[in-house]
This record gives structure tokens, sequence and C-alpha cells, in this order.
């Protein structure tokens, strides 16, 4: 199918209106002529955006937007890198490393000097003790006092202050205390003294090893020189205060350069020091190079033409194709990928669709995904988008397979646009059935994203069956199908009766496995419980969340509504609904929960996967007596139930079980609970990625299943 709207503008309607007959035949022929002889090729729009490179922020501080910072990088490639200063002219190289060789970068900011030492294993007991601890400790040697020392740095600061405060807080844990004993910590900074030029790394170290002696902090530092070309220094000191950088002169100046040698730093100048780094190594014969970026204005670029990229350790060991840039912004470490953009779109596709998936629902997540990107801008100040979900989901080369490089490649240059713009083309996981109106979602408008039915079953496809069951002590939950098997038996009041199959089997809260959610019960083999009901695993599709308690919701809720809910959460109600049937008003208490836009009850309920749910209230019943109705929870009395002796009994456990006049039996509780029982993954607007899959697979092209979830979209080339 063709999704491209081949059209005459007006001029030329009013053209053909002035022809005389015969011409206007002509003219009709003549279009329809150049029509066929086109077949399906695509017209040019000169308004269709294009991007050549995109920039991915892998590490960011942009605190009102995303904030992902790092201490360090490890970078690694099967070639040799090249190391360069970027500049508005272009890149000016200053090292290359080996092939295969690590190499590492931080801020030369302010960090904690927590201990330095020649003892090796010392230092190297601090760095793990800060690591457990959940620092960032960077273990570094560098020639001192006619040795060497090892010193070890935490974390990174953008002032003294901030520093002083992180090292307040390491010291006073015993263990780490034990080990720095009466040393007191000290803080590094970016204040430093320069002396010489030299040509090369080991002339620089030689020179720094005459500052050493006089034990003072000196180490080689390469620097832009000119236009072209890079120049080594030293670097004497790394102090956080003028007082503590005057007090490393007077003690340099002994040299046998003497002061004469030394100047302060330019702070605008564009430089990297150098040290030796044990921190990944953790080895004392076996060190990287660390190369410290300059907090102000530097940008420092990574490349290699290894086919197989360059890896990235603190990015889940990530390859990524393309460059890097390694910058200081907003007082923390920058990391940016850059590389072309279909190339990011290999990954992107591979990252948010199985590549498994049939080709013409990868081909429009590969325009989706185009589209959407475009769509950002510049979005994150230094960067197009982020490598996560916020933006889309970007896993470097790893994310690429062959499938999703043939979805990109067949697709190129093709977006979504609506009345000559591009569509804000988001996507979600699952729609649950029926894909959202944005305004449900956002609380705004968008002509071209309403709800439309969605066939997402598939992701249910192959799942197992559970059962809701109660087990003998009371309480209800979840066990998985194949680990039960019928009894044939039926309970007192007609529901089915299952035992269990083997020994230790869990009993969950969901029918989902959890390994960091608290059990209901743990079951052996022969064990009679009474099923509720079978339901199937909670996928993109269906799920189930809860039971929570008032407290679990009020701590989720904090923060995140206008107005705080006062006291406990007795009732919590639906009060209405949108297009597509989630939830756009929820009242608790009877109380509007206002949120700034209804995605927000996702997080806000102890983190939905959709806001298309309905609400169990467990302890909402209505309890018919012999002359009047009790409704629970507002009626918080004991409650007392009549037995099979005839005596009343005071139900005091929390879990009950109560029947309504159509014999249907409800799980329920004496104190409020709530369990939400929904559909869909994801805010639900736009392409739902399973809709996607389950429309392709019915036999849909792209460009149907892109203009089913972007209504009155059109499809252009660039």
């Amino acid at each position: 199918m063709s999704a491209v709207d081949i059209t005459r503008s007006e001029n030329e309607r009013t053209t053909a209106a002035l022809l005389p007959k015969w011409k206007q035949l002509l003219a009709v022929l003549l279009a329809a002529t150049i029509l066929i002889s086109l077949g399906t090729a695509w017209p040019t729009y000169a308004a269709v955006p294009k991007l050549d490179t995109i920039r991915v922020a892998l590490f960011i501080n942009l605190p009102s937007k995303y904030t992902l910072n790092t201490a360090a990088v490890t970078y690694s490639s099967a070639a040799a890198m090249e190391i360069g200063l970027k500049q508005p002219a272009g890149v000016i190289p200053l090292v290359q490393t080996n092939a295969g060789q690590a190499v590492r970068f931080t801020l030369d900011d302010y960090k904690p000097r927590l201990m330095e030492t020649p003892d090796f294993g010392t230092a190297l007991a601090i760095m793990k003790r800060v690591k457990a601890l959940g620092g960032t400790a960077i273990l570094t040697s560098l020639a001192k006092n006619n040795s060497v020392v090892y010193q070890v740095v935490e974390g990174t600061y953008a002032t003294e202050a901030e520093a002083s405060a992180a090292s307040a807080k390491w010291t006073k844990d015993s263990a780490l205390q034990g080990l720095i004993g009466s040393v007191k910590p000290t803080i590094a900074g970016p204040l430093h003294l320069e002396a010489g030029a030299y040509a090369s790394e080991a002339d620089a170290r030689l020179a720094a090893q005459s500052f050493g002696a006089l034990g003072v902090d000196a180490f080689p530092s390469i620097k832009q020189s000119g236009d072209s070309g890079a120049v080594y220094t030293v670097l004497v000191g790394a102090e956080a205060n003028a007082a503590s950088l005057n007090a490393v002169k007077a003690i340099a100046a002994k040299s046998a350069d003497g002061a004469a040698a030394l100047r302060q730093t330019d702070p605008a100048a564009s430089y990297l020091w150098l040290r030796d780094d044990h921190t990944t190594t953790e080895s004392v014969k076996s060190s990287v190079p660390l190369y410290a970026v300059s907090m102000k204005d530097t940008k420092v670029s990574l490349a290699s033409s290894a086919p197989a990229g360059i890896k990235l350790a603190e990015r889940y060991n990530r390859s990524y194709r393309g460059a890097f840039e390694i910058s200081g912004f907003n007082n923390k470490l920058a990391i940016v990928n850059e590389l072309p953009f279909e190339q990011y779109l290999y990954s992107v596709v591979g990252g948010e669709m199985p590549g498994s998936w049939h080709a013409e629902a990868l081909k429009a997540q590969a325009v989706a995904a185009r589209t959407y990107a475009l769509y950002q801008g510049f979005g994150f100040q230094i960067a197009h988008v982020v490598d996560t979900v916020l933006s889309q989901a970007y896993g470097g080369i790893g994310s690429e397979k062959p499938t999703t490089i043939t979805a990109v490649d067949a697709t190129r240059g093709e977006v979504a646009m609506h009345n000559g713009k591009l569509v804000e083309a988001v996507f979600s996981s699952s729609a649950g059935g029926a894909s959202s109106d944005s305004k449900e979602i956002w609380g705004s408008e968008v002509p071209y994203l309403k709800s439309v039915a969605s066939p997402d079953e598939l992701s249910e496809k192959g799942l197992y069956a559970w059962y809701r069951v109660v087990i003998p002590d009371g309480a209800s939950g979840y066990i998985r199908g194949d680990l039960l098997e019928e009894t044939g038996d039926k309970s007192a009041v007609g529901l089915p009766v299952m035992k269990v199959k083997g020994d230790g089997v869990k009993v969950r809260p969901i029918p989902l496995i959890q390994e960091n959610v608290q059990i209901v019960g743990q079951l052996n083999a022969g064990t009679r419980v009474v099923v509720l009901e079978k339901t199937v695993q909670s996928n993109e599709m269906s799920w189930v969340r809860g039971p929570f308690t008032s407290d679990a919701l009020l701590a989720s809720i904090k923060g995140k509504v206008k107005t705080p809910v006062n006291g406990a959460i007795r009732t919590l109600q639906i009060s209405q609904t949108g297009p597509s049937g989630r939830a756009i008003e929820i009242v608790a208490n009877g109380q509007k929960l206002d949120v700034k836009y209804p995605d927000l009850f996702r997080s806000s309920l102890g983190g939905l996967p959709s806001t298309r749910f309905t609400i169990d209230e467990t302890a909402r019943m209505t309890i018919a007596g012999a002359d009047s109705k009790r409704e629970r929870p507002a009626d918080q009395g004991a409650m007392v139930v009549i037995g099979a002796d005839g005596k009343p009994k005071q139900l005091t456990g929390d879990s009950l079980y109560v029947m309504n006049g159509k014999g249907t039996v409800r799980a329920a509780t004496l104190s409020p609970k709530f369990r939400f029982v929904g559909t869909g993954y994801g805010h639900g607007v736009g392409l739902s990625q399973y809709g996607a899959r389950g429309l392709a697979e019915k036999g849909y092209d792209y460009t149907y299943i892109l203009q089913y979830y972007y209504k009155d979209a059109t499809i252009v080339k660039e």
C-alpha cells in the first residue's frame, strides 16, 4: 500500500480550468502517463527534515530534565583510538593509544583525596571499601619523594565545599576509618602550576619526577599547541584553593628549574593531565592511562576505525559506532556518542523491538524511531537525545540485528508527517487492546494521536496459566499452573480444589515471578488449595499489581499530587475515564488526586504498567444484616459472623472471602488494600509495538500500520 498523497496544488487546478477542453484532456493523459512511469517513486518534499549525524548523551547532568552521572569512564577498542581536542574548525589530534589498550577519562574537578600511601594493598582496600559504600573511587600512582605512591580519590564535585562534605561522609564509616588511620584526607582540585614544554610524554614524565622528588604532586599534561599538534607540559599540584597552591609553589621552587620555570595554568586552556590508573586492573603491576579533562570549554574527541566500535565499560560494556565527545557540562562529566543518524536507528529498532518480529513491524518501528528522533531536535542542550527510553532505547552495536539493519535501510529517509510537519511519533510496548488518546494521557489534544483498537494479544502467546488460590492459612495468592494438578473435588461453596505437585512451591502476590518481592507463602507436595480464578501470567497485554496498603500508596503518591491526601486511604476509585477506558480522574477518600497529567497515575500508584485498569478495593463490601445494610470500609466496626453452630464470632484475621448473590466468591480484607488489574504497558499513545506486530502478521504493510496509529499521517521520503 502506498501511504503517500500525490495531489496538485490550488494553482495547478486553477490553470487547468482555463485550458481548452482538448488541452485539458491532453494534460490529464500526460499526468497519468507521468504517474504510471513513476510507479511507486516518492515525491520530493522540501520541508522534510534531514539529519546526517546524531548526538546521543550517555552520561549528562540536566537536573530539570535528565541526570545520569559517572565520575570516570573506561574505553577500549580492538584498533588504536585517536584522542584529540574538538575545535570549531575540526579535531586537533593529541595522542593515539595502542590497539586493544584501555584508556580512562575523568573530570579535573574537586575530589576527596582519601589516602596517599606507598602501600598498594592499603590503597586497593580503601578503593574497594568506598565502592562497597556506593562511592566511585579512583586509584592512581605517581612518582613522589623518590618512590611510587598511590592515591585514592572519590567522586566528582563542583566545589571544594561539596568535596569536603563527601569526605566527611565517607570517613564516618568505621571500616574505612580503620584503613585510613590517623592520616587526614585532603581535597584534590583543579588548580595547578605548569612547567616546561616537551616533545614527548617520556620527557614530561622525567621532568615530573624532579618535581615529585620534592614531595609535591607532579604529572604530565598534554595540550594544544597553536593551530595543530600537541605539546607536553608538567602540571605541579592538584589543589582546591589558592593557599594550598601557594604552598606547593614554595616547595616546587626548590627544584633544579626553580620558581622561574613555574607558571599558573590558564583557566581557559584546553588540556588533559595524565596519570597511571590502577582502578580497573586492581594490580600494582599494570595500569591504564587516566586523562583528566579541564572543567571549562574543553571537548575531547575519541575515535577508532575498528568495525566492532568502541566499548564503554561504565555503560554495561556496550560497544558503539562513531566517535565520542568527552567534556565537562554543568559541573559533571558529559559523554556523548556522535554517529551517522541512520546507523543510530539500527540500534534503536533492535533495542525497541525484537529482531525476530515481522519485517513490516520492524519497518514501522524504523520510521517511527526516525521521525521521533527528528521531532526532538536538539532536546538535551549538548545532544539530540539520550540513550534511555526517555528518548528511545539505544544500546549501541549490541542491539543491532541483521533484520533491524534491513528495516532501517529499506525505509531510509522516510518519516511520518501531518499537515506538513513531523508527527510526534510516540510509541509504547502495548496499548492493551486500545491505544490512548493523547488527551487522556498528557491532557493535550493532538489530532493524529487518537484512540484506536489495537491487536496486542500476541504478548500472551505461550505464557503460563496461573491460578489465584486460597492456601491453608487463609491467605490468597497465585501459583503457576504447571505446579498444580486437578483433584476433582469442590469446596463447600463449590469452588474447584487443586493440589500442589512438588515441594517448595511459592505462592506469589501477582501472577508473575518477582524475586525481589515478598511471597505470600510456600507449600509442599499434596497441599490442597481452593481456586478463586484462572488467569494468564502478567505480561504487556494484561497484568495485576498489588495489593498495596494505604501506607504504601501514600508513600508513592507523596510529592506527585498538588493536594496531599490527609489520613489513611480507605477508598480509591476511578471517577472518570478517557476514550480508551484509561483513568483520567481518580479520587481517594472522595478527594481528587490532582496530578499534573493523567499518565502520572502510573508512578503515583506504585508504578503501574499503564493507566488502563480497574481498582479492586479489597475492603469494600456491603453486608446485609437482619434489618439493615452495612457498607465497609465506611463502617469500621467489628465484623461478626454466625457459624454453623449458630454462635457469633468476631473476625480478627485480615483475609476473608465473601460471596455475592450470584454465587461469585471474592477475596476481601478487613483493612483497606488495593489491587490493580489492567491491560497495556506504557502510555499507550501512538504506535503500539505489539499492535504493530499483530497487524503485520495479519498481512498489513508498514505504511498502513503507521497510518493506523498516527491518524491522517503521510509517510514522506526526504
